[in-house]
């Protein structure tokens, strides 16, 4: 078996390449009138899948939990996720490709002017169990403020209701969920930025190295910042990577 052959074989052993999508990140996946699934991820699925020449198949996940906690379930092949390091024992991630703002929405009883300010006052903060920013959170001051739902619908219910004061989650879902939510309002500064990437389960070094490449090649032609700017997202939000660019060219690995 020839380099390539052995790169398609270890990315796609079901002959597919099976791709895990997180219906949990509005801004990087969601479906279009029909119910096919669009965006961010799909579109640098496509472009992997064309690249390698191997069909793609899209598996669809509520939450990035669902992702993480599959990975070794052989349900899919690669999959895009916020870089943690608890991720990373089960996953080999690229560089990530796109900074995302995580930010918390206070709710119309919270009376903090800002991030800080929630932070020291102890209210009980929201986050979505297993997401990046949840991971983060319960790393940084304020951890023992969190009260972790299984999902965002929980989560806001709970905001609606006034068992929480305030949520974190991506700006601009937050910053959709405030226009909806009178009294509710984004606060400043950003806790983290959330790096998105690519990753691919863990066991697969040839794919791994080319999936590396790949993502790193597609930001330095300028190929993310495309597909951020078709999906309504700041092309200035991708992450390109400081050295010159590998190989250019339509197919460039392969």
């Amino acid at each position: 078996m020839d380099h390539s052959e052995r790169i398609k074989t270890q990315f796609a052993p079901t002959g597919v390449l099976r791709v895990a999508l997180n219906y949990g990140n509005p801004i990087l996946v969601g479906r279009d009138d029909a119910g096919a699934p669009t965006g961010i991820s799909v579109d640098l699925a496509l472009a992997l899948a064309d690249a390698l020449g191997l069909a793609p198949r899209f598996v669809g996940f509520a939450r990035a939990a669902e992702v993480t906690s599959t990975a070794t379930a052989d349900l899919w092949d690669i999959c895009f996720l916020a870089v943690d390091p608890e991720r990373s024992g089960v996953l080999d991630f690229t560089d990530p490709y796109v900074a995302i703002e995580g930010r918390y929405l206070a709710g119309p009883r919270c009376q903090a002017l800002d991030a800080a300010a929630l932070v020291a006052s102890g209210a009980p903060v929201g986050v979505v169990n297993a997401s990046a920013y949840a991971l983060a959170l319960a790393r940084m001051p304020g951890k023992e403020n969190l009260v972790v739902f299984p999902s965002i619908e929980g989560m806001l219910a709970a905001l609606d209701a006034g068992r929480i004061a305030a949520v974190a989650g991506i700006s601009g879902v937050m910053a959709a969920v405030a226009k909806t939510r009178p009294g509710s309002r984004v606060l400043t500064p950003r806790f983290m930025d959330i790096q998105q990437a690519m990753a691919i389960v863990q066991g697969r070094p040839d794919a791994t190295a080319y999936l590396r490449e790949f993502v790193a090649d597609l930001a330095r032609r300028g190929i993310v910042g495309d597909i951020l700017e078709r999906h309504g997202v700041a092309r200035d939000c991708a992450i390109v990577p400081d050295q010159p660019g590998l190989v250019t060219g339509r197919k460039p690995y392969l």
